[in-house]
């Protein structure tokens, strides 16, 4: 029989269909744990993710074989090791510049303005990473530029994240944004969220920014969302969760 006979054959058509069919449920059963979680139950993994305990059983099976699944002593299961083997493959393949710039772009496309990446040095901050306005009149940060820490909206970010106490750091953490119009330069302003990495860890400040002039407060309130949105976006591709930031998104829209 000829490839292309074989690729015609219902019963080899319907066999792929299932086995990816298979491959999606038990993917859900991997996303159905959280950084909160230590284990889960079967009923646990059924109510989150839908299926039936038999069918979360029999995919269970391959999953333990594949060390992606643990089953405990008293019936839980947890997330076995090769998660961690395949986690820590995928921050060595990770480029950060790779992550981050595809998304300031379209976030940049999206507002008409300037988008840049902010680092914690000591008690400074760096521009890392920086997309420009298609706006002739822009905001003038240069990739390597130095800035103070607490102030601006990118600053202030870094700050509260980096457990600086009191307010504004407080309501900072709280809604994971900082909007700040003529903070650091009376014609500047701008509104900035936190981008993490595994274990929580603060890797930087997304911020977009623009003249006074034309970026007032009303335009960065209704860029919030689509700000907050880009952050987790940056999060999750660096394998941390992001629920945090996808809840201020939702808070940040309802509020405008």
């Amino acid at each position: 029989m000829d490839t292309s006979s074989r690729s015609a054959d219902p019963d080899i058509r319907r066999a792929a269909t299932e086995g990816v069919a298979a491959l999606d449920r038990a993917i859900t059963i991997l996303d159905a744990f959280t950084t909160a979680d230590r284990s889960l139950s079967l009923a646990e993994i059924a109510v989150r993710t839908g299926l039936y305990k038999s069918t979360i059983l029999r995919l269970a099976h391959s999953l333990l074989r594949g060390q992606l699944l643990e089953r405990l002593d008293d019936g839980r299961y947890r997330v076995g090791p090769a998660t961690f083997r395949l986690g820590a493959l995928y921050q060595r393949s990770v480029v950060p510049v790779d992550i981050l710039l595809p998304i300031m772009r379209d976030l940049s496309e999206r507002s008409w303005e300037s988008v840049a990446f902010y680092v914690r040095s000591g008690d400074v901050r760096t521009c890392l990473y920086r997309v420009e306005s298609k706006h002739p009149i822009r905001y003038t940060i240069r990739e390597g530029d130095v800035l103070p820490l607490l102030v601006g909206s990118g600053g202030r970010v870094l700050a509260a994240f980096s457990g600086e106490q009191g307010e504004p750091y407080e309501t900072i953490r709280k809604t994971c944004n900082c909007l700040a119009v003529g903070d650091r330069d009376p014609e500047t302003a701008g509104v900035s969220a936190p981008v993490f990495g595994p274990g929580r860890v603060l890797l930087g400040a997304l911020t977009l920014a623009g003249p006074s002039t034309r970026v007032d407060e009303a335009f960065l309130q209704r860029m919030k969302r689509p700000l907050l949105e880009a952050a987790a976006r940056a999060t999750r591709a660096f394998g941390e969760d992001a629920s945090i930031l996808e809840q201020a998104s939702l808070a940040a829209d309802a509020v405008s």
